[in-house]
């Protein structure tokens, strides 16, 4: 299958806690970062997803927001430190792609966001992506 999702990281599922509803599901990605994703009890059971398990863990490009260092005192959870590769920037928009350890993201951003962090190639960037915005994908 084929999707239009940009941002596609393999990994392995280290944990999996299970509610009533929802759960979240700990990868350790293959650079070595661990992120988690939040993703209902069904999709759990559907993609029979446990220890071990091999995963890509996928983030739309419009749900990645940049920062230039870690952010404490919030409740984003994955934090993904990278370097800037390239910036397309458009009037409004701008496509900002960056290497992670084990790969590679990309953010879209608005350009006055680009501009005021003063990004570049070679710039440090922190990719924040909320736990319900990351989906897991198997096989």
């Amino acid at each position: 299958m084929s999707l239009s999702i940009r941002n596609q990281i393999p990994g392995t599922v280290i944990a999996v806690t299970t509610g009533e509803v929802m759960a979240t599901v700990k990868v350790r990605l293959d650079g070595g970062q661990e992120i988690t994703a939040a993703i209902t009890r069904e999709s759990v059971r559907d993609l029979d997803l446990a220890t071990g398990t091999a995963v890509r863990a996928l983030v739309k490009s419009t749900e990645v927001a940049l920062a230039t260092a870690p952010v404490e005192g919030i409740s984003i959870r994955n934090q993904l430190p990278g370097t800037v590769s390239d910036i397309t920037t458009g009037a409004a928009m701008a496509s900002v792609k960056f290497t992670v350890a084990g790969g590679s993201l990309t953010a879209a951003i608005t350009a006055d966001a680009v501009r005021a962090l003063d990004l570049a190639a070679g710039s440090p960037v922190v990719a924040l992506i909320k736990s319900t915005e990351i989906s897991l994908a198997t096989g």
